[in-house]
């Protein structure tokens, strides 16, 4: 059976992009999901990203041109100037960590839940109270915001190390074995890779 390490950050505009793509993917082939939040700024420092806000104007003026299509073709609504972007993602990242851990509920829509609250909602991601309502909807215990916290902390950095050590530079990444694919539009690369190692 397949296993996807899925590295992602909860702040990510193209890792909500993505919708369900993820599971889809994984459930047609029977393949098993680890998320793994990491901190993406601290790998853009070492691998030689640049975060949107310190990009060309060029750039920035495309990305957000990029957003908008790709939300009108995933029909799925987006803010383009969140309310609340960028918040602190560590506590909701701590918390998808903790779900994981816990089990029992829909992590895939946890973590959708999140970046939804971001990018359409208008949320704060560092909210208390907005990532115990996302952790209640999805089948989990809202109490996990508080009791996760010490461990959701190492494993972020513990992410982060391996996402490192396994050539991730990017949010949304899907990692199979040593394949990596970068970016929601290359879910259907992956769908193939799958098909291709049964």
């Amino acid at each position: 059976m397949a296993h996807i390490d899925y590295f992602t950050i909860t702040l990510s505009p193209f890792a909500y992009l993505a919708g369900q793509g993820l599971e889809e993917v994984a459930k047609k082939h029977g393949a098993t999901i680890t998320y793994k939040p990491f901190n993406l700024m601290q790998v853009f420092e070492q691998t030689g990203g640049t975060p949107p806000a310190k990009r060309h104007p060029a750039r920035q003026a495309y990305r957000m041109q990029e957003l908008a299509r790709i939300a009108k073709r995933n029909n799925l609504p987006i803010n383009l100037k969140p309310a609340y972007f960028p918040a602190n993602p560590a506590p909701s990242c701590y918390a998808l960590i903790a779900a994981q851990d816990a089990g029992g509920g829909d992590l895939g829509g946890l973590c959708q839940g999140f970046m939804s609250a971001c990018w359409a909602e208008d949320k704060d991601l560092a909210d208390d109270a907005v990532i115990r309502a996302c952790l209640e909807a999805n089948g989990f215990d809202p109490k996990l915001a508080d009791s996760g916290l010490l461990s959701g902390a190492q494993t972020f950095e513990k992410n982060t190390e391996e996402a490192l050590q396994r050539n991730v530079f990017g949010a949304p990444s899907y990692v199979v074995g040593d394949q990596v694919f970068w970016g929601q539009d290359r879910l259907s690369y992956l769908d193939d890779y799958l098909s291709e190692i049964g």
